[in-house]
């Protein structure tokens, strides 16, 4: 067309004046010359450039840099053609379709342009490496080695497919430079013998290698699959949704050209229109069919007899032929070669002042990093500089957690703080025992960590033990104390017996409680020691301090851990130990509290008002069931026959008795004499009768001096009516409630307030100092120089002086790359 062009009449108009003489011939070959000289110059800078790529994607490859090298990744389903266009590009077979080698690992083919190779030289990356091995020219023997490394890879990650690439370096006169990644073809099904999860875990990796911007796409889809019909393209319009980058190939075109009869049907494929959008142009490729064992020199014959077949089909067996102006350069082989080379120089070219930058601040990262194993080793030698550093990071993480429960809000408690629910759970303590209504204290569902969270668990535990009632106390028990009591004689005896099953139930019940909350308190406290490592981590990072960086030595943060913990455990014991005190205190027999002037005035009238002779005495209380129901059944109901309610031989006696004691004379008694209120000798029998005087107990005289008069509890006639089980469970309920008061207003509080965070603002430090640094320089340094710990940072260190070396070279090579542009 250019020629057509160049001879119209336009092209070869005379102009009016004389023309120019012709240049010399030594005119001629000058000009010659320098073309020759300049495309030379061009085609070594471009070599100049694959090259240092070359080597730049090798260190990436082998150190796991994540480098923005510009790269073609070749993807497609299964069969699509994908292993053909390689072995294409290459020039020359090795059977890379015989073991499948694109469903497994990706494959990095570099492909060199040397003119000197007559012969293809293909080199592999030994695993784990940036050297290269020994040249392979066997085509047999690649195979096998890509097929033995996929399949001893796999099995050692135990996978069916693995993103690790192979990389291998091809040098041949026939092939261009380029770098394609070939990865596994997208497949509907799993093989038989496969997880059914591979073919989503092939669709995963490929996107993941896909989807860097600077890399190429290059998506082959089979000719014989429709448009509007194809199955990829919409993982594609996932990795590129505008194609900005994508490059699409139609492979096997040559199935599809006896389809076409006319110029509009060969047209309308090939511009793909309502599915690749206006400027989207695929390549339509063909390759040899043929799979038998010829030469490579005949193999590449093939391949540019088979683009000369295509474009005499469309010329001569079509209808008007097609529009070879718009479509002519993207047909055939050697029109994606020549695409693929120039797209990917000029993408080398693009990116290398970037490459450069990057490059420059990798290699400075290796420097910094090469200094900080360096300074770890002097540390090992230099142990006064080593305890200088640690001491600073102790006191430094002490600091932040005294910050943390005086209240802060750094780190972020939406990231590192707990709910009620959370700290439950991560605690591994669950619910209060006892309660079995679950415990939601004010700000459950907030986020807290240090002095907020230790104040909630506070809350949380005063609300679990006043949900708490005075627990039910079996008839047995408060028969077996009540009847002692009575034995012991006094009329203080209900009171007492009701003290003494209060004083039972809470230590019982509230016991538990006291050492929930202590574990949930020192749980909280734990917990501060992630955040202040975070909090010092963040100050050094922002004032760039990397003096005292202790990061790297893992043996003494796992012990200033371990020695935080153990402080922390130590503060839970001594605080459960006082606070048990502070509860032996309130449930003792001596404790002033059940004797109380107010307290007596609300629970001490029922013995003041009580008259035990209403009855033969209190060991004849009933306390079982059958004694109940027959109280309840005779309440307010005088006896028929009062002789069936006295022993036979004392019917007169009790009878009397009983009219005596239905008169009720106010009586106020003297101080000055002793007796007994409820007046009773007690016989040899056991039955006391209304006669003789009787001790009072101390304080109950005291008590019944001070309040003669019933203040609402249950009096003497009440307690005729009622059970007595249920008077003595009433009773000791107060009691209950008031022995929990105390211990909950007064006592815990400030004892766990003191146990817990007095030593952890005032002492944490020197406890810990004194555990980590009050030790012998050999017992010190066993925290930094675990046994082949030394060892480790030099095979470290020498790892990164190779791969700084790397690092150094290539910087150089685009240096001098940069200076060509």
């Amino acid at each position: 067309m250019a020629a057509n062009a160049l001879s119209s009449p336009a092209a070869v108009r005379t102009p009016s004046h004389k023309s120019a003489p012709p240049p010399s011939p030594s005119t001629r070959r000058a000009v010659a010359d320098a073309a020759t000289a300049a495309a030379a110059a061009a085609a070594a800078d471009s070599k100049a450039r694959f090259e240092a790529y070359n080597r730049l994607q090798a260190a990436a490859v082998a150190f796991g840099e994540k480098l923005p090298i510009p790269e073609i990744v070749a993807i497609g389903g299964q069969s699509d053609g994908k292993s053909s266009l390689l072995e294409a590009l290459l020039g020359f077979r090795f059977n890379i379709r015989e073991v499948e080698m694109g469903t497994r690992r990706p494959l990095v083919l570099q492909m060199v342009h040397d003119p000197t190779a007559l012969e293809p030289r293909c080199r592999f990356q030994d695993e784990d490496s940036e050297e290269y091995g020994s040249p392979m020219v066997a085509a047999t023997a690649i195979a096998d080695l890509i097929k033995q490394r996929t399949e001893s890879h796999l099995r050692k990650i135990q996978a069916a497919v693995s993103s690790k690439p192979i990389v291998m370096r091809a040098e041949y006169a026939h092939c261009p430079n380029l770098t394609i990644i070939d990865t596994p073809g997208f497949v509907l099904k799993a093989k038989r013998g496969e997880p059914e999860s591979t073919p989503d875990e092939i669709k995963s990796m490929v996107k993941a290698l896909a989807s860097p911007p600077h890399r190429l796409v290059l998506f082959l889809q089979q000719s014989s699959v429709e448009w509007c019909s194809s199955v990829w393209l919409d993982t594609l319009k996932e990795i590129d949704p505008t194609f900005r980058r994508t490059m699409i190939v139609v492979s096997k075109f040559d199935n599809r050209l006896k389809e076409f009869g006319e110029r509009w049907e060969v047209d309308s494929y090939l511009s793909a229109s309502g599915y690749l959008g206006e400027n989207i142009h695929p390549f339509f490729v063909a390759l040899p069919k043929d799979r038998g064992t010829i030469s490579n020199e005949e193999f590449r014959r093939q391949i540019c007899q088979v683009d000369i077949d295509v474009l005499r089909h469309l010329r001569d067996n079509v209808k008007g032929g097609f529009n070879e102006e718009k479509y002519g350069p993207y047909i055939g082989f050697s029109c994606l070669r020549k695409y693929l080379e120039s797209e990917l120089q000029k993408r080398y070219k693009e990116a290398a002042p970037a490459t450069l930058a990057l490059l420059e601040q990798r290699c400075s990262e290796v420097s910094m990093e090469l200094s900080r194993l360096d300074a770890k080793l002097q540390a090992t030698s230099d142990v006064s500089q080593l305890r200088r550093s640690a001491m600073h990071h102790a006191a430094s993480i002490c600091t932040h957690l005294r910050s943390l429960l005086d209240g802060a809000a750094d780190p972020a408690p939406e990231i590192w703080g707990k709910t009620t629910d959370e700290e439950q759970m991560h605690s591994g303590i669950g619910s209060w025992p006892g309660i079995s209504e679950p415990v939601k204290p004010a700000n459950c569902t907030l986020k807290l960590y240090g002095g907020a969270a230790f104040e909630r668990v506070m809350n949380e535990f005063r609300s679990a033990t006043y949900s708490m009632e005075c627990p039910q106390v079996s008839r047995e028990k408060v028969a077996n104390i009540l009847l002692a009591h009575a034995g012991r004689g006094g009329s203080s005896g209900l009171t007492e017996a009701a003290a003494e099953i209060a004083r039972a139930a809470a230590r019982s019940w509230l016991a538990p409680l006291i050492d929930t909350a202590c574990d949930r308190l020192a749980f909280v406290l734990q917990s501060l020691f992630d955040l202040a490592m975070e909090r010092n981590r963040n100050k050094e990072s922002q004032y760039n301090q990397n003096v005292e960086d202790m990061d790297g030595y893992v043996g003494f943060l796992a012990a200033l851990r371990c020695s935080y913990y153990k402080f922390v455990k130590e503060l839970s014991k001594q605080c459960k130990q006082i606070v048990r005190h502070h509860l032996d205190s309130v449930t003792s027999p001596y404790s002033h509290i059940c004797y109380e002037n107010d307290f007596l005035t609300a629970v001490g009238s029922v013995a003041n008002s009580m008259r035990f002779n209403h009855f033969p005495g209190v060991t004849s209380f009933d306390l079982s069931d059958s004694g109940s129901a027959l109280e309840e059944a005779q309440e307010n109901v005088p006896p028929k026959d009062q002789q069936h309610m006295t022993p036979p031989t004392k019917g007169h006696e009790s009878k009397e008795i009983l009219r005596e004691s239905q008169l009720t004379v106010p009586e106020t008694p003297s101080p000055d004499l002793p007796a007994d209120i409820h007046g009773g000798k007690k016989k040899d029998n056991g039955i006391p009768h209304d006669v003789g005087p009787r001790k009072r107990h101390a304080r109950m005289a005291a008590y019944t001096s001070r309040h003669p008069h019933n203040n609402g509890m249950i009096c003497a006639d009440d307690m005729g009516s009622k059970s007595g089980y249920s008077t003595i469970c009433a009773i000791s309920a107060q009691y209950f409630a008031k022995m929990r008061e105390v211990l909950i207003e007064k006592n815990v509080p400030s004892a766990l307030n003191s146990g817990f965070l007095t030593p952890c603002r005032e002492r944490l430090f020197l406890a810990l100092g004194f555990e980590l640094f009050a030790v012998n320089d050999e017992k010190f340094m066993d925290m930094f120089v675990a046994p082949g710990s030394v060892d480790a940072i030099h095979n470290e260190r020498q790892s990164l002086l190779k791969r700084q070396k790397i690092l150094l070279s290539c910087l150089n090579e685009f240096k001098n790359i940069s200076r060509a542009l």
